[in-house]
């Protein structure tokens, strides 16, 4: 579970990093009334996707379980969910995604609980 969940962070952050890249190389000019939004799903990409490699770090440190595999995904999904809907607004102007964006924020609140709950489980300690 660990390598493949790293792998899976590697990946969303090299994907953070290219997205940010193309964004202020090549979209800046064109969106700038929105290159904020733009940035702010750039910076949420990011931050997530280092915890989905933390979260594999932990589960070789404190052992794999249900919780930090959860808490990969959910990650994950909120990488989906509110960069997506922001990369989308900002170069689409997509307005209708704006009720989308909120559920991406539950799912990384979530995520980061679970692994804090993960991290006081007494029960996963190797």
């Amino acid at each position: 579970m660990q390598r493949k969940i790293a792998g899976i962070g590697a990946i969303i952050m090299l994907l953070a990093v290219a997205l940010g890249a193309f964004g202020a190389h090549v979209l800046e000019p064109i969106i700038q009334d929105s290159i904020e939004t733009y940035k702010t799903g750039v910076q949420y990409h990011m931050i997530h996707g280092i915890g989905i490699i933390l979260v594999a770090l932990a589960a070789g440190i404190w052992g794999e379980s249900g919780k930090l595999r959860w808490s990969a995904w959910l990650f994950l999904i909120g990488i989906v969910l509110f960069s997506g809907s922001l990369y989308l607004l900002s170069v689409m102007g997509w307005r209708w995604l704006g009720p989308i964006t909120p559920l991406g924020g539950v799912s990384f609140i979530a995520g980061w609980l679970l692994l804090a709950l993960s991290a006081w489980d007494q029960t996963g300690q190797k």
